[in-house]
C-alpha cells in the first residue's frame, strides 16, 4: 500500500476503524497502519514499539472510539453531536496535558505536538495528536465531520472533509449500492 503521508485525522480514523474490525489487532498490523501514516518503520521496530506499547495503542484508540468517533446520537440534531464532540475532544486534550508545542526530531521538520514531550508513550501520543487533529477537523467544517458509513453493509468509519454537504457513506460505492437498492425497492 502507499505510504499516506502526516494526515493525523485519517490515521485516527484508520486505526480507529481497524481497531474496531479487530480489538485484538496484532503488533505489526498496528506498526504497519502507522508506517502508512508517516511513522518511520525503525520507530515501530522490536523495543520501540512492544507488545505493551501495541496494547495501551489498542487501548487509546479504543477510548477515542468510544468517546469521539462514534455517537450513539449520531441520527440525531447535528449541533447536538458537534457539541459533544466537542467537548469529548476538551476532554481528551485536558486528559492527555495537551499544551501546544513545536517539536523537531529525527530529521523531520518542524511540526505541532500536544503529548507531554517527545518521550511520551504511545499511547498519549495517538490520543492527544488524534484530538488535536479531530479538533482542528471540528473547527474548520464546523461540524464533527466524521461518521459511520449509513450502509447496514458496511459500517467503516470515515472522514468526511471534501467539499458539498455531510457525507453519510464511506465511499461513491456504497452510496450507489445504497441508492441502487432503494430503487429497487421503490420499484417492487
Amino acid at each position: 500500500m502507499v505510504k499516506q503521508g502526516f494526515r493525523p485525522a485519517q490515521r485516527a480514523i484508520d486505526l480507529a476503524d481497524a481497531v474496531r474490525a479487530t480489538p485484538d489487532l496484532s503488533r505489526d498490523a498496528l506498526a504497519e497502519l502507522l508506517v502508512r501514516h508517516g511513522e518511520r518503520p525503525v520507530d515501530v521496530a522490536g523495543a520501540a514499539f512492544g507488545e505493551d506499547d501495541a496494547a495501551a495503542l489498542r487501548g487509546a484508540v479504543q477510548r477515542l472510539l468510544d468517546e469521539v468517533l462514534t455517537d450513539p446520537g449520531a441520527d440525531a440534531d447535528s449541533d447536538a453531536r458537534t457539541d459533544r464532540a466537542a467537548q469529548a475532544l476538551n476532554r481528551l486534550l485536558a486528559d492527555c496535558g495537551a499544551r501546544p508545542r513545536l517539536s523537531r526530531h529525527d530529521g523531520q521538520p518542524w511540526h505541532l505536538h500536544v503529548d507531554r514531550d517527545d518521550d511520551a508513550g504511545w499511547a498519549d501520543w495517538f490520543l492527544a495528536s488524534s484530538a488535536l487533529a479531530l479538533a482542528q477537523v471540528l473547527s474548520e467544517y464546523g461540524r464533527a465531520a466524521w461518521g459511520t458509513c449509513a450502509s447496514p453493509r458496511c459500517g467503516t468509519l470515515f472522514l468526511g472533509t471534501g467539499p458539498g454537504s455531510p457525507r453519510r457513506y464511506c465511499s461513491p460505492a456504497c452510496a450507489s449500492r445504497e441508492r441502487v437498492a432503494a430503487h429497487r425497492r421503490r420499484m417492487r
